[in-house]
């Protein structure tokens, strides 16, 4: 059974945007800004208005001078890891409103759940807990893995956000209940690596090697998908954005034509698929984690 699409996809997606040259268009600097500022209105053209950083490279620096104005963006920002001490994380998620030309962010998260399990969690979500309260950002989270445990680290913290891997080969947050557990506790879900890394995009000769095992299982369901005429970008969109619990579905683009491609998915009928059938087995189940490039990728899908 599919769950109904919410009338307006674009309102559920957010962006997480590639800035590294091997999926970047190769252009000097200004152009670079240029197909920056392309790429955000296209965006903001197709109603998007939630964008998900990260604190590594010159991505939110290249965001800052590219914002249209007024901007009609929210901003997602991750910390840096607690082994560099919470007075640097705190600093670094400063400089991260800095650095995007921000007075405030919509959401800071943690970057990897295992930094709130360890000695410093607590010392670190009270540091968040303050930055919140001085209105510097409007929530806080932690992105995690099912590993993590995040249901119990959610009723441990009481985060606004938990961001986790959730795609059509690893539908494990939806068949072990935690989607409608995380929901219970009042918390909002962003669903990151939506595209499983493109590994449907990818011929068996292609497959990263630690995924050459499943080339046999990723042909079936590659062929399910053909034999409905249904494309695997609008059926792994479809199975994100179907999950009523899931508040956000972050897709990573790096260009303009790749948003627009990501569009024109989102908006089309949810396909009448068998879910089950599309997933890889629970104990081979693959998916990005949190310390991934974030969101899945577009791929030569796009």
């Amino acid at each position: 059974m599919n769950a109904s699409r919410a009338p307006s996809p674009a309102k559920k997606l957010a962006l997480a945007i590639v800035h590294e040259p091997e999926r970047s268009t190769p252009a000097p600097l200004g152009a670079r800004e240029e197909l920056l500022r392309s790429l955000l209105q296209t965006a903001s053209d197709g109603g998007v208005n939630l964008v998900a950083t990260r604190p590594d490279g010159d991505g939110e620096r290249l965001l800052g001078q590219a914002w249209p104005f007024p901007s009609p963006f929210q901003v997602t920002i991750s910390t840096v890891p607690i082994s560099d001490g919470v007075d640097r994380v705190e600093a670094r998620a400063r400089r991260s409103l800095e650095r995007l030309g921000l007075p405030r962010g919509d959401t800071l998260l943690v970057s990897c759940a295992t930094d709130l399990a360890g000695a410093e969690g607590q010392a670190l979500w009270s540091r968040l807990s303050e930055l919140k309260a001085r209105g510097l950002f409007r929530r806080i989270g932690f992105r995690a893995t099912i590993a993590d445990g995040p249901v119990l680290l959610a009723r441990r913290f009481q985060p606004d956000v938990v961001q986790l891997p959730i795609n059509l080969l690893d539908q494990r947050a939806q068949r072990t209940g935690v989607l409608s557990e995380l929901a219970a506790l009042g918390v909002e879900v962003h669903a990151a690596s939506v595209f499983a890394d493109g590994l449907l995009f990818f011929g068996g000769e292609a497959l990263p090697p630690e995924m050459a095992r499943h080339a046999h299982e990723l042909s079936r369901i590659r062929r399910r998908l053909a034999e409905a005429r249904v494309d695997p970008m609008q059926a792994t969109l479809a199975y994100a954005l179907s999950q009523p619990e899931v508040g956000r579905v972050i897709a990573s683009v790096a260009s303009a034509a790749e948003l627009r491609a990501v569009l024109a998915a989102a908006h089309a009928p949810t396909p009448n698929l068998n879910w089950d059938a599309m997933q890889l087995e629970p104990a081979t189940a693959t998916a990005a984690g949190p310390n991934s490039r974030g969101s899945g990728r577009v791929s030569s899908a796009a």
